[in-house]
């Protein structure tokens, strides 16, 4: 057994140099609780007052501001029929378009692209909105689609002599994307005037957007095509509409074209019964 002196000193050089005491101490319990706040006498306290802060008044949120140039309005779209409907000839109207500033298309657009053909041609032929070719030269359907429509035509015996061409859109859209129903709704007004003053026996809608916009039909072109609808003008008069695919829908598909052979040969049977 090591000699206590000896223990004593390992001790003091570990460092447990205080003598503890014989029974155990809970340190833990052994802390005095903290003394609570003494408080003053009741008739010693006096009253704070307790001063009310103003509450922020809410700031009013400004409304988003609305693009107004991207949206056609009723006085635009008012002014396009008092504008269309003053026109007598096909180049008055020509020029009141090409006045009209109502319709955002017009400044992305190059040319105003109006019609081509022969305006007094019993057969018209009314597309959707120019495409790049058309809005660099100002003519309708002369590009790969418009290549595609002049065989259409000499396949049923006919050329750009023998027909008129518009579209519903006189500008092109950016990217030749779809027109939007604003736009068709602003534009209106001048490309039925335009069918009023031509005078067609018969009309032809090249895509599922101008079947739309002459005759409101709901339905896609797919359905509509090769069913003979109606174009009522603002005089009254009936026109017979013939819907096919659009040129660029059958570049696209070639084993769509003929079904459209069908609708070119049926408006062709149509054209010959109104003419003779």
């Amino acid at each position: 057994m090591p000699d206590l002196r000896e223990l004593l000193h390992f001790y003091a050089e570990a460092g447990a140099d205080t003598p503890l005491e014989d029974a155990p101490v809970d340190r833990f319990t052994a802390v005095e609780p903290a003394r609570k706040p003494v408080q003053p006498p009741a008739a010693t306290r006096q009253a704070v007052p307790q001063v009310e802060r103003p509450r922020p008044e809410p700031q009013p949120v400004a409304a988003p501001a609305l693009n107004k140039t991207s949206v056609p309005d009723d006085t635009k779209i008012a002014l396009a029929r008092q504008l269309a409907s003053s026109a007598t000839t096909l180049e008055q109207l020509r020029e009141q378009l090409a006045s009209f500033d109502g319709c955002n298309l017009k400044f992305t657009a190059k040319n105003l692209v109006f019609a081509d053909g022969n305006p007094h041609a019993p057969i018209m032929f009314v597309g959707e909105a120019p495409g790049r070719e058309e809005d660099l030269e100002g003519v309708p359907f002369i590009g790969r689609s418009g290549q595609l429509l002049d065989r259409m035509l000499s396949a049923i015996g006919l050329d750009r002599t023998g027909v008129y061409i518009a579209n519903t859109i006189p500008w092109r859209p950016p990217g030749n994307r779809t027109p939007t129903p604003l736009e068709t709704e602003i534009c209106r007004p001048f490309f039925e005037r335009q069918i009023e003053l031509a005078g067609p026996k018969l009309l032809v809608a090249l895509g599922g957007p101008a079947a739309k916009a002459l005759t409101h039909a709901p339905e896609g072109i797919l359905r509509l095509r090769g069913n003979w609808k109606t174009h009522r003008t603002a005089a009254g008069i009936d026109i017979p509409v013939m819907p096919t695919l659009h040129p660029a829908y059958l570049l696209r598909n070639s084993a769509q074209k003929r079904f459209a052979w069908r609708d070119f040969i049926a408006a062709k049977i149509q054209l010959r019964a109104l003419t003779q």
